[in-house]
């Protein structure tokens, strides 16, 4: 019988100058990471050799040119570019984004044609990735357009999980673009990704209010009473356990988002300040709602600590196992869909 192979996890290398080539050094000089996955890391070799010596590591690449030469159980590096990099640690380095950006699209493609199952994402620097063909806030935007779907940034631990409905967007701007229509298409992306990648068969799902004590009955701002209470009594009447909204100051604090499967956030800080908080290095990013499972770390390029040799793998690992857990999970739940008198998800 032949022997099957392991989940490929494409890894697009992140901001050279950062501390991404770092944490995936330290991630697989582990030999165990290789009995749960086979790495394609997205870059060069002769850059991955670059790092190797700074870091001192032992772990050893095998070089290809083409996704049908990954070799299974071995730490892959596919050949992005040919050329040498200059690596200046801690230097935002327009040039340095360019090779982030072609490692992000290589990997995606990649991702997109099935020569890998799944992308882990190193951390890029969002200013200096910009340019004329590559005009993106982030990761998440740019893969909704190439692999399509309704993405959602959602950021999961084993005990909590908080999705939001506005992301990288300034926050003067949040209210305008808290509208029912985004508000049901959050939380069904949400509560599909909880069923689906998460084996919860019935999901609850608690969501945090706009203003400081949801509005205060419109003392404090009309936009909970105006839209986000009329909204979920309308998602409630779906059948979904959809609660809230909850005043944001006082639900991590009291530990009530412990009684949830989820947490719906309004923005960015409202969501992740307390999630980082509360997880950080056991924290990962996943872009829910894509055909595809991306994952990354919950922190970003670290330039302050960038080739100090100081960095936390942690986070990176996690997002390795939890790619290849969310894989998994709805490889099962596709079995299950199209014979559903088979088996039915377990809930977690």
């Amino acid at each position: 019988m032949k022997k099957e192979e392991k989940i490929k996890v494409g890894i697009s290398i992140g901001d050279l100058n950062g501390i991404g080539p770092e944490i995936i050094l330290k991630t697989f000089e582990d030999p165990r990471m290789l009995e749960f996955c086979t790495p394609v890391i997205f870059a060069s070799v002769k850059t991955m050799s670059f790092f190797k010596r700074y870091f001192k590591s032992a772990i050893n690449f095998m070089g290809i040119n083409e996704g049908d030469k990954i070799i299974d159980g071995k730490i892959n590096v596919f050949n992005v570019w040919k050329e040498n990099v200059q690596i200046e640690f801690g230097k935002e380095d327009t040039k340095i984004g360019e090779y982030a950006v072609k490692s992000l699209e290589t990997s995606t493609q990649k991702l997109k044609k099935g020569e890998v199952d799944v992308l882990v994402t190193a951390p890029i620097n969002k200013s200096n990735i910009q340019s004329e063909t590559f005009n993106f806030p982030g990761h998440t935007d740019y893969l909704a357009k190439v692999l399509g779907g309704k993405s959602l940034m959602f950021m999961i631990t084993e005990g909590l999980k908080v999705g939001l409905l506005t992301d990288h967007v300034p926050v003067k701007e949040v209210p305008q673009q808290i509208t029912e229509e985004l508000i049901i298409d959050k939380i069904d992306t949400i509560y599909r990704s909880l069923i689906m990648d998460f084996r919860i068969y019935k999901p609850k799902i608690a969501v945090l209010g706009i203003n400081p004590h949801a509005g205060d009955s419109g003392v404090i701002g009309n936009e909970d009473d105006t839209v986000l209470y009329p909204t979920l009594a309308k998602i409630k009447e779906s059948g979904k356990l959809v609660f809230g909204p909850y005043s944001a100051d006082s639900f991590f604090g009291s530990n009530n988002y412990k009684n949830f499967d989820a947490v719906v956030a309004s923005y960015h800080d409202q969501g992740l300040i307390p999630f980082k908080t509360i997880t950080f290095g056991r924290g990962v990013n996943y872009t829910a709602g894509l055909s595809k499972v991306r994952t990354s770390p919950d922190h970003g390029t670290a330039y302050d600590i960038a080739g100090n040799g100081q960095a936390d793998e942690s986070s990176f690992k996690e997002a390795i196992f939890w790619a290849i857990q969310i894989f998994k999970n709805r490889k099962e739940y596709d079995e299950i869909s199209k014979n559903p008198l088979k088996k039915a998800p377990k809930k977690t």
